[in-house]
């Protein structure tokens, strides 16, 4: 079964189902004549399995543990109860702080933020952890920096090319032989592939980094 296949019949993503192989939950046997993933019955199980315990807040680590075999369900199960019980606390903590902004009717220019910060600090010493969004506030910004970047240099690079090519063309008799031309052509070529695989890698390690987006299960 190809990975195509188990995406639809199970409902995980193949970015999801990559990443629970890189984190060793899954391990897919190889096709020994091309190398390629071969998936049956039993990943399949593994990942509703997964998806399952993901889709109840479970960690990676605590599947891991269950699929050794030195957790069972129930062991997973009451330890996942201590976390959710501690996250019911924050959020309930949140909660009240937020309703007692209700009935505030200052604008948001006249908020005494100070206050409130040292407020939330000071819960935070005594346990509260607050959902915090401003990570996700530049997620952005990590993929458009590489990519400008690159297009920039292609662009650079190919102007260079299309500049010399031109160049030869207008004085033929004075234009290097063809192979040096194929070689001076293949510099700033090489180096817009190089870019491109750079950029390639560049997104895998930030969608490696961002494990909330491959944590959705």
């Amino acid at each position: 079964m190809k990975i195509n296949e188990v995406e639809a019949q199970v409902g995980i993503t193949k970015k999801n189902i990559r990443f629970y192989e890189e984190q060793g939950l899954l391990s897919p046997r190889r096709n020994s004549e091309n190398g390629y993933r071969e998936y049956g019955g039993r990943e399949v199980s593994q990942l509703k399995q997964i998806k399952l315990l993901r889709k109840l807040g479970l960690s990676l680590e605590e599947i891991r543990q269950m699929q050794s075999g030195a957790h069972t369900v129930g062991d997973g199960m009451r330890r996942h109860l201590v976390t959710l019980e501690r996250e019911r606390r924050n959020l309930d903590r949140a909660m009240e702080l937020c309703s007692s902004l209700t009935v505030r009717e200052e604008r948001l220019e006249d908020l005494d933020a100070d206050a409130l910060l040292a407020r939330m600090e000071e819960m935070e010493r005594e346990g509260t952890t607050f959902q915090d969004k401003q990570r996700g506030d530049i997620k952005g910004l990590h993929y458009v920096i590489p990519t400008a970047i690159t297009l920039l240099t292609i662009l650079l690079m190919a102007g260079l090319i299309a500049l010399m090519l031109w160049g030869f063309s207008i004085d033929t008799e004075d234009a290097p032989p063809l192979p040096l031309v194929a070689v001076l052509v293949a510099i700033p070529g090489s180096i817009i592939l190089g870019v491109v695989l750079a950029l390639v890698q560049r997104v895998k390690e930030i969608e490696k980094g961002e494990a909330e987006d491959a944590k959705q299960y």
